[in-house]
C-alpha cells in the first residue's frame, strides 16, 4: 500500500480557444516540475478557457490533446489530469480525463453545468460520480461549479482525496476558498482545487487560489494569487486513517439517495 501520494497543481494562464499555444505552454510548466510526482492536475477546459465556442474548439477522444496527455504521462510517469472540451457522438462535454502513464483514461463529464453563463445550452450534463482508483488512492475529480453542490462529493465511496479543477472568477473567489475547505472537513478527505489566473476571451478575471486542505480543513499548500504557480504538495493515508479512526464522523451520516 502506497502511504503517501504526491501531487503537483499547476496555475496557469489560458490562451483562448488555442489548444495547440496550450499544450505547448503547459508542457514547459510540467518539464519544469523537478521533483518526482504520482499525479499532476491541470486547470478546467485548460486547452481552450472557459468558452461556450464548442464547436469551434471541440476534440474527441482521439484528438491531439488527449493524445498529447497520453504521450506527456507516459514522458513522466505521472497520472494527468485537467477538463476540456470533447465531442462525443454529437455532443459536446465539459469532460475531465484521468490518464494514466499506461495510457489508461477515465473520463468524468460535469455534473453541474454553469447556468449564469448558459452552459447549459451548449454542453451536456453528465450523470455519473466517478472515482478513480490510483497507486492504492482513491481520487474523487469534480469540476468548478460541482463545488458548489455538496449532495454530489458526499464521501459515501471512502475516497481520500477530492479534486477540483476550475476556471472560477476573482468576483467569488471567497466563496472557492470557503467551499473548498468545507468539502474537505465535511468528507473527512483531502481537498484539492486548481483554478486558472489571467483574463478571458470575455474579460473575465481569474485569481487562482489553487489550493489544498487536509480532513480537518487546515490549508496545506496554496499558490500566489495571481500568478502562474506549480505548487507540489505530499499527501499521507495514515493522516486520512488516523482522524478518521478517531472521530468516525463519517459513521453518522444520513442517508438518502440521489434520484
Amino acid at each position: 500500500m502506497q502511504d503517501q501520494l504526491k501531487i503537483a497543481l499547476v496555475q496557469s494562464d489560458l490562451v483562448w480557444e488555442d489548444p495547440k499555444e496550450n499544450r505547448s505552454r503547459f508542457a514547459e510548466k510540467i518539464k519544469a516540475i523537478d521533483e518526482v510526482v504520482d499525479v499532476i492536475v491541470l486547470p478546467e477546459m485548460f486547452s481552450t478557457g472557459f468558452t461556450m465556442n464548442a464547436k469551434a474548439v471541440a476534440e474527441t477522444m482521439h484528438g491531439e490533446t488527449v493524445n498529447w496527455m497520453k504521450e506527456t504521462a507516459l514522458k513522466t510517469k505521472a497520472a494527468l489530469m485537467g477538463s476540456l472540451v470533447i465531442e462525443d457522438n454529437g455532443k459536446y462535454y465539459n469532460r475531465l480525463l484521468f490518464v494514466e502513464p499506461s495510457g489508461a483514461i477515465t473520463t468524468y463529464n460535469k455534473r453541474h453545468t454553469f447556468t449564469l453563463v448558459g452552459e447549459e445550452k451548449t454542453y451536456t450534463a453528465g450523470t455519473e460520480k466517478v472515482i478513480v482508483d490510483y497507486k492504492d488512492w482513491k481520487l474523487c475529480p469534480l469540476i468548478c461549479y460541482d463545488l458548489r453542490f455538496p449532495v454530489w462529493a458526499r464521501n459515501t465511496e471512502d475516497y481520500e482525496v477530492l479534486i477540483y479543477v476550475a476556471n472560477w472568477p476573482k468576483p467569488r473567489i471567497a466563496a472557492w476558498d470557503a467551499l473548498l475547505k468545507a468539502r474537505a472537513i465535511e468528507n473527512m478527505s483531502y481537498c484539492i482545487g486548481v483554478n486558472r489566473v489571467g483574463v478571458d476571451g470575455v474579460n473575465i478575471e481569474y485569481l487562482g487560489h489553487s489550493a489544498v486542505y487536509d480532513v480537518l480543513g487546515a490549508c496545506i499548500a496554496k499558490t500566489r494569487p495571481g500568478k502562474e504557480q506549480t505548487a507540489i504538495v505530499t499527501l499521507e493515508k495514515r493522516h486520512v486513517t488516523a482522524y478518521r479512526n478517531k472521530f468516525k464522523f463519517l459513521n453518522d451520516r444520513d442517508t438518502f439517495t440521489l434520484e
